[in-house]
């Protein structure tokens, strides 16, 4: 979301709170309106405006897959046709175990363009769930980049947030 004039005071508090992520609570819109000082409600038509403008796809909750026993993960990288990447990166989004899929232009030594980010339980989970995607889309040309060290997760800040500090 671009931050300019045209957005009102209000608005920058609903971005400050939303960007910190979803709380764990049984009523998260309900906490994150009451911290930004509006009802509920109010919080709901923001978002829901700004999901109709196209400044936010979606709001969710980030889950630590390790927490969850997801302790794997691997980007995999396809080599696609053009012609097929929007066919193919729809049947890839479709599998559950993949938290993004996206497409890249290719570079000089880099032929692959579309990428998705898959977790599981182990390597050689992710090895089966990967071999089923390719059977699904019909790609066999791919590389499997296992995660070794996550060095950062956390969410963009877009906004210092005056709520909170």
């Amino acid at each position: 979301m671009c931050m300019n004039d045209n957005v009102s005071d209000i608005e920058r508090r609903v971005l400050a709170v939303i960007q910190k992520g979803m709380p764990a609570s049984e009523s998260p819109y309900e906490e994150m309106a009451e911290r930004i000082g509006i009802g509920t409600e109010e919080l709901l038509r923001i978002l829901k405006e700004w999901q109709k403008n196209g400044k936010i796809r979606r709001v969710g909750a980030m889950v630590n897959h390790t927490k969850i026993g997801l302790e794997s993960n691997a980007m995999v990288v396809w080599l696609v046709g053009q012609e097929q990447v929007d066919r193919v990166g729809e049947i890839l989004a479709g599998f559950e175990e993949a938290t993004h899929v996206y497409e890249r232009e290719v570079s000089e030594g880099w032929p692959y363009n579309l990428y998705t980010m898959i977790h599981g339980r182990t390597g050689a989970e992710i090895k089966k769930i990967v071999e089923r995607m390719s059977l699904a889309c019909g790609v066999e040309d791919y590389l499997i980049l296992e995660t070794v060290k996550e060095l950062k997760k956390v969410p963009p800040t877009y906004i210092v947030d005056e709520i909170n500090g």
